[in-house]
């Protein structure tokens, strides 16, 4: 039984099987699997046809996405739970994550059982992009501030611009600790940095697509993403000076207006952190795609 470690050039492979399915999950993106290079040891196996992708970390061992493939079996299901029991002291690590709500019932009928995780916040494009409506006032005089009070330049990210987006998220981060004290989220900033790093470092090659907000030459706003199919876009990173009032519902509607193919924009969970999830509210989001978490039923 052979791993291979994740590497950019696997991109191809993983788009192989990604493609075979119109997912709704933000995971679904080899984008969203190899920023998070630097913090975990992520490798791979083929098995029977199917990709079984795994996280490692001092915590343990486990799969970060189901087995990708045509038909699920309970066989390749059992081996990639052997696989994780070989790294985990406390079996209970073990676990397939982001598996979507389709698939449990394959799972249920094979002798797993699952739980519910933060799911992905789904809007509607036009919604975001026209603000129409009393649900949307104070999006739309946020934005309507922002365009009547700085002088601005919005424009597609250029290689140039990555040393001052980093800078940007640095100072981003240094306000949101300020004001969360939380050690959770604080420690989801540090892991969000790191795989932004790796984002920046690799941007044309994982297929983003970003747009910044210039003022006074300075780079004061921008947001990343990526396509999750050919309906579905998702917005990966959204970073803010947020002493310009109404730059982030500017950036936001303004980037997605830019976005002609798609239908409905994908901003990623909560993490379970209150804060985020008012946010994501207040995009009045037409549903929360279900994730869900895969483990053994116990005896």
């Amino acid at each position: 039984m052979k791993f291979r470690e994740l590497k950019l050039s696997d991109q191809n492979l993983f788009e192989e099987y990604l493609d075979s399915d119109e997912y709704q999950l933000s995971a679904y993106h080899f984008c969203n699997i190899f920023i998070w290079e630097k913090l975990y040891r992520i490798f791979y196996i083929i098995l029977d046809g199917n990709l079984c992708l795994f996280f490692k970390d001092k915590q343990g061992c486990f799969m970060y996405l189901p087995p990708l493939g045509i038909k699920l079996d309970l066989s390749v299901i059992n081996n990639c739970f052997a696989i994780m029991d070989r790294f985990n002291v406390n079996k209970e690590v073990s676990r397939i994550e982001n598996v979507q709500e389709r698939n449990l019932s394959s799972y249920q009928s094979i002798g797993f059982t699952h739980f519910a995780k933060p799911g992905d916040y789904l809007c509607r494009k036009e919604d975001i992009v026209s603000m129409r409506g009393n649900r949307f006032k104070s999006k739309r005089a946020s934005y309507n501030y922002f365009i009547k009070h700085y002088d601005f330049e919005f424009r597609p990210f250029l290689k140039q611009d990555k040393d001052d987006c980093i800078a940007l998220y640095q100072h981003w981060a240094k306000q949101r600790k300020a004001r969360f004290l939380d050690s959770v989220y604080q420690g989801m900033l540090e892991d969000s940095f790191s795989c932004f790093r790796v984002a920046m470092d690799n941007f044309d090659k994982l297929g983003l697509i970003g747009y910044i907000v210039k003022i006074k030459d300075k780079i004061a706003g921008y947001a990343f993403g990526f396509p999750i199919n050919p309906k579905i876009f998702c917005i990966l990173f959204e970073i803010c000076d947020l002493k310009y009032r109404g730059i982030s519902q500017f950036i936001f509607s303004q980037f997605c207006r830019e976005l002609s193919d798609c239908q409905y924009i994908n901003v990623m969970d909560d993490s379970g952190q209150e804060n985020l999830r008012k946010v994501k509210l207040s995009y009045r989001p037409l549903h929360i795609v279900p994730n869900y978490i895969i483990k053994r039923t116990k005896n």
